[in-house]
């Protein structure tokens, strides 16, 4: 039986609150890939802040940046921002700093503009992270 876009969506967000950590991270790849992730951002600010394992942090957040959209950015930044931990705060800004697209110089573009849309964000965090990491740029 094949289930719907939406069926799948709840399982995800069922799984992201399981005490197993290859099923949050699991559940924070598909919650990644969503097609509107605006509507399930505190699910994916969970996990990106996940305080049992970074192995979550880490495939919630590459699964993300791996969109190569402002949203999948955004919401990596926002969690960047409030990351009080330390480990899942290195881990955060070792998946925006390994992004792939710094490979290429038409994907380190497309990351610069993004980045530089972010520096007017509503929120003050994703701001202060998309300041920060264009001036590491310099």
């Amino acid at each position: 039986m094949e289930h719907s876009p939406e069926q799948a969506l709840r399982s995800a967000l069922a799984e992201a609150g399981s005490p197993a950590w290859h099923v949050r991270a699991a559940a924070g790849r598909r919650l990644a890939a969503a097609p509107r992730i605006e509507r399930i951002t505190d699910a994916l600010h969970r996990l990106l802040l996940d305080p049992q394992d970074t192995g979550v942090t880490s495939d919630t957040a590459a699964a993300l940046l791996a969109r190569r959209d402002l949203p999948g950015l955004r919401t990596v930044l926002a969690a960047r921002a409030a990351a009080s931990d330390e480990a899942t705060a290195d881990q955060l800004t070792a998946e925006l700093d390994c992004d792939p697209r710094w490979a290429t110089g038409e994907g380190a573009a497309e990351l610069i503009t993004q980045l530089r849309t972010l520096t007017s964000d509503t929120d003050p965090g994703v701001r202060e992270e998309a300041l920060l990491r264009l001036s590491r740029l310099r």
